[in-house]
């Protein structure tokens, strides 16, 4: 379910992506909202500068910590892209290269990567430390929605 901003009252009105056929309009005004944006299909990447708008959604967030040297990051990259492919909107799956983004990196102590840390609220619920199969991720995921 995705959270459209109303632009005439500024209300947020949550939209079921089954209704995109339909025309939403905000429930407090009754003006005609603009229809959800797709869910993303593949993960998104996030910086220093852009981390706390990504991790303080609604949703549950997933942060794949990575480094492009790094041969178990590589072999996990394909199930976190699955994952993003499979969210149907329900959480965002992102990916912070730790050598391009230090200061997120030292906040969050990350010594060994792959590092996944999973938010949920802005807030950090749950670390996991090296390469997982995709059932283990998913089931953490859910847990979280």
């Amino acid at each position: 379910m995705a959270i459209v901003t109303c632009p005439t009252c500024g209300a947020k009105n949550r939209v079921d992506e089954r209704a995109q056929s339909l025309q939403p309009v905000c429930g407090r005004c009754g003006t005609k909202l603009e229809p959800p944006p797709a869910a993303s299909a593949k993960p998104l990447v996030v910086t220093d500068s852009t981390f706390a708008d990504v991790v303080g959604d609604s949703r549950p967030v997933l942060v794949d910590c990575w480094a492009p040297w790094c041969g178990p990051c590589r072999m996990i990259a394909p199930t976190l892209d699955q994952l993003a492919a499979e969210s149907g909107g329900r959480y965002v799956i992102a990916k912070l290269n730790v050598d391009e983004n230090p200061r997120t990196s030292r906040h969050f102590t990350i010594d060994s990567i792959p590092t996944l840390l999973l938010f949920k609220g802005g807030n950090l619920v749950e670390r996991i430390v090296g390469l997982q199969p995709k059932q283990a991720i998913a089931q953490r995921l859910a847990a979280q929605l």
